[in-house]
This record gives structure tokens, sequence and C-alpha cells, in this order.
């Protein structure tokens, strides 16, 4: 053999001993973490107060918000109102959103405005809607004034939606239904009223249609929007936003609270999240819950220019935390990097 083939058998020699320390090393291991922020706004960059329902036909998460117009030049709260619900879809168990449109409601006026949604879903597959609805033609509505009801719908595809009732609550200033059932199967929504100092106030019905006053849903001591009611690890919570952080409040039964603290009251790190949460959601998911919930991550403390609010104090991210119980309290370490994954009930 030539010294030139012995030196290419040499070098193509697949039986060609390796050293004995040699090892093959798999590549490292790449964490998926939930980015941050989670979601904003393709159109108005001012997604808020999300609500989060699984979309069985479609199989993935649809995300409802109320879709402030941020970036829109309008005198005072205007761009507050005249607002739409918006919707963003998730495939990948909440990991990435895309916009999807705007939620097709009927409405009894030509100007309007629609806040913050929540859904139910009762034992026949119907889909019950309770969105806060302010009528006036948004554009001109510039302060926090005029009549706010909370409206019901119903639906059985998500999309297609059927106006039922204004629900019959104390005063005409009522805003931010949240709804959950006790024990007994009986459905409670919880809301704020703003003509009773912001408090927090409940109806209760078998069929949610037919409702009744909850003498006193014991949350209303405190000024707060944007209840938030659910059940994990045992027992039961109540979140709202007071604008100071979330308050917490805790029940073994949803009829007695008792006050726990606050979350979400100190600025995160993660991009968009340097600014207290504010109006939330919670998706539980067997053992871990998962908060959704918005922010102003530049703050709101910016002077006006030419009468008018700046697009750095008015825009919003939507950010997810994940919740835990630790020594029977309600945590959220917003920073924590964590894999968010939502999996639709079983009920």
């Amino acid at each position: 053999m030539s010294l030139v083939g012995f030196y290419l058998s040499s070098i193509f020699n697949l039986n060609t001993v390796q050293p004995a320390n040699y090892q093959l090393k798999s590549p490292p291991k790449v964490e998926i973490v939930t980015p941050a922020p989670l979601y904003r706004d393709p159109i108005y960059d001012g997604a808020a107060d999300p609500v989060l329902v699984y979309h069985p036909q479609r199989k993935a998460w649809w995300m409802l918000y109320t879709q402030r117009r941020a970036n829109l030049n309008l005198p005072g709260v205007a761009w507050c109102h005249g607002t739409e619900i918006g919707i963003a879809e998730s495939a990948d168990q909440g990991l990435t959103w895309r916009y999807v449109g705007q939620l097709p409601l009927s409405h009894p006026d030509s100007g309007y405005s629609f806040w913050a949604p929540d859904i139910v879903r009762d034992d026949n597959g119907l889909y019950h809607l309770f969105v806060s609805y302010v009528p006036g033609d948004g554009d001109k509505h510039v302060g926090w004034d005029g009549n706010r009801y909370i409206f019901r719908y119903t639906s059985k595809d998500l999309w297609s939606w059927k106006h039922e009732q204004k629900l019959p609550t104390d005063s005409d200033h009522c805003i931010d239904p949240s709804l959950c059932r006790l024990p007994d199967g009986t459905w409670r929504v919880w809301y704020k009223d703003e003509s009773a100092r912001s408090s927090t106030f409940a109806l209760e019905s078998k069929d949610l249609t037919n409702w009744k006053k909850v003498p006193d849903p014991s949350v209303s001591k405190l000024y707060g929007e944007g209840p938030k009611v659910f059940q994990f690890q045992g027992s039961y919570w109540l979140i709202k936003d007071p604008d100071s952080g979330l308050d917490v409040y805790k029940s073994p039964d949803l009829t007695r609270w008792t006050y726990q603290g606050k979350i979400l009251q100190n600025p995160g790190n993660r991009p968009d999240d340097s600014s207290i949460g504010k109006h939330a959601d919670v998706v539980v998911c067997s053992d871990r819950a998962y908060i959704i919930y918005f922010t102003h991550p530049n703050g709101q403390d910016y002077p006006e220019k030419n009468g008018l609010m700046q697009l750095v104090a008015k825009r919003t991210s939507i950010q997810a935390a994940e919740l835990k119980v630790e020594g029977g309290k309600l945590t959220c370490n917003r920073n924590a990097p964590f894999r968010i994954r939502l999996t639709p009930s079983k009920n």
C-alpha cells in the first residue's frame, strides 16, 4: 500500500478506537419559558381586562379583552370608551397568541363601550357572556361619568351571541362581572358598584336567568375593581384591583372571606412588567394556576401634550405568571420563569 493510501485508510477507518474517556454529549436542553409580555393588541395597543376560555371547536384558547384605543389621540378618557371586546387565540396551550378580531355583540345604542367580559358554560353546554356596557358616543365620553350596566349574552359556539338581559343590579353604575358556582350549584356573580364607593357586591341565580341580591358578599368593605373568583388548592379565592396591586381574599365556602394581603404590588423585572398588576383572570389547570393580568408598562405619570395623554401613558400589555399556595396564602412571583400549559376543564 502506498503511503497516501495508508494515510487515507487511517483517516476513514470506522473501526478506529476512540480514546477511553471520549463521550458523545447530548445538546443542552432548552427550557421553553412563557414570553413577557404575553400579548399586545396589534390594532390599538390597549389590551386590558382579559378573560380566557377554551374553544372546543377550534381546539384552542381564546382571550377576550377590553380593546382600549390607546394609540388614538382622543380627549380625556375617550380612549377607554368606544371599545369592543377583542379576541386573541392560542393553539399551543397559551404560549403564543394571535389577534383574531372583535366579538360581534348586539347593542341597543348607536354609541357604546364594552368592557371587562367574563364567560361561563352551563350544564347544557351553552356559553354565557357577562360584560359591562356603557351607552354613549365613545369619542365624546371624556370622563368616567355616565351609566354602566351588566349585560348577559348566550352562545353555542362562542361567536354568535344573543342578548338575554340586563342584570338587576341595585344601581346603573355597575361593571366588572365575575362568575363562580357555589357548592350547591347556585351561580353567583360578583361585580363593582361605582355608586357605592366602588365596593364589591353580588347576585345569585339557580339558572343564570333569575337573579336575587346577596345581602352581604363580605368582600364589599375595600375598594376594588375587576373581582375574580376561583377555586384552587382546596380553597376559594377572590382577587380584585384597588390600583395598588391585587387584593386577595380566601374563603372555605364562597360566603365567608378573610383578607390575605396583596400580590403583584411590586414591579417585576420582565419586559413590560415594571408596574403593578391590574384587572386579572385566573385559569386553574389541575394542580397549577395561572394569572393573566395587564400592566401599564411605563406607568401613567406623564404630562399631557396638546391637552392629550401620551401613548406611553396609555398603552398596555398582557402578562402571565404562576400562582402558588404557600403557608395557606396565595402567592405570585412574577419574575419566576415558567412554562404555561393551559388545559381545558373536564366539566
